[in-house]
């Protein structure tokens, strides 16, 4: 989510293959590139982890937040964590319970553990800095195909396809003339982002950045705002009548009375005792005994949660 050095503009775009996704739409990339980097130029926030001073660790900590997180939940919490961690190696020292604790009520806090886990790597094969090529970013622990092309792209300047929920939205719409992408990204969606980057490293670094956040503030999932959208004049969703969707029903997240509430309301306990923590401490966050217990085997099974003798639990801190 790193805004890379502004570069010139321009630079050719693939062609876009024939796939049946692909075939909607008669566009190719280099009519979308400047108007959408033109406008990210202008609109794009400023945020801690698009600054120069962030590096490519702010990027790294930065996405591990990003997902299935909003913005203004993330920005407290990055802005502690790098200072309590300015480095991988410096997180790496501490205890891995230590960055669960720190991560607070971010949600998904397994990727607490995966990001330790990546720090911990850094720094015993790479010297402690954050590597440069993509595929020794993808062999991180906890790292996959998103998040190893958007610390290339958003850190390095790099020419990789950087899908997220966002970019995915916008090409469906844009390109596709679909409202909605997928549930799951499909090949026909990844052949299609590679089609559309611009040849130009440095342009395609920002044509990511771009494209990302103008479905993060304009092309929205809900209410999305077309008088605004630099490319409104090209999308062929909207040149369509804005059709809505026909695909699978769009999952929702529910969280109420899920295993997930009662998995935060176990570890808030855990991340704010100073020491371990007695079964019976854990009982009173959750009425129903059988859904509590598991979701506390679902910590502990997860790494999250470290049992000792005496029914006491504590926040890990051997690594996985």
């Amino acid at each position: 989510m790193t805004a890379p050095t502004k570069p010139p503009h321009g630079g050719p775009a693939d062609a876009l293959s024939a796939s049946p996704l692909e075939e909607k739409s008669s566009l190719s990339g280099e009519h979308l590139h400047s108007p959408v980097i033109d406008w990210f130029d202008e609109h794009a926030r400023d945020l801690p982890w698009r600054r120069p001073e962030a590096g490519s660790w702010g990027v790294m900590v930065s996405e591990f937040m990003l997902q299935q997180t909003p913005v203004n939940r993330v920005l407290p919490v990055y802005e502690q964590w790098l200072a309590r961690w300015p480095r991988p190696a410096d997180l790496a020292a501490d205890a891995p319970g230590e960055a669960v604790r720190a991560w607070g009520r971010l949600g998904y806090p397994r990727r607490a553990l995966r990001l330790h886990g990546a720090a911990v790597a850094i720094t015993e094969r790479h010297g402690g800095d954050v590597p440069t090529e993509h595929s020794q970013l993808l062999a991180l622990p906890g790292i996959g195909e998103y998040t190893a092309a958007a610390v290339a792209s958003f850190a390095y300047g790099q020419r990789h396809a950087v899908l997220d929920t966002n970019v995915r939205r916008v090409f469906a719409r844009a390109v596709t003339g679909v409202q909605y992408p997928p549930n799951a990204t499909t090949a026909a969606e990844r052949k299609l982002a590679r089609a559309l980057l611009p040849e130009d490293e440095g342009v395609a670094a920002r044509w990511a950045a771009a494209s990302m956040e103008l479905g993060a503030l304009v092309c929205t999932a809900k209410n999305e705002t077309c008088h605004r959208c630099p490319i409104a004049a090209q999308c062929a969703w909207r040149l369509a009548g804005k059709p809505e969707h026909e695909g699978p029903a769009r999952r929702g997240q529910t969280y109420a009375g899920t295993d997930r509430q009662v998995r935060g309301k176990l570890l808030a306990v855990l991340r704010e005792a100073h020491g371990p923590v007695p079964q019976s401490a854990l009982d009173r966050v959750w009425h129903e005994p059988v859904q509590r217990a598991r979701a506390l085997d679902g910590l502990v099974a997860d790494g999250l949660v470290e049992p000792l003798p005496g029914g006491l639990y504590r926040l890990p801190l051997t690594r996985l």
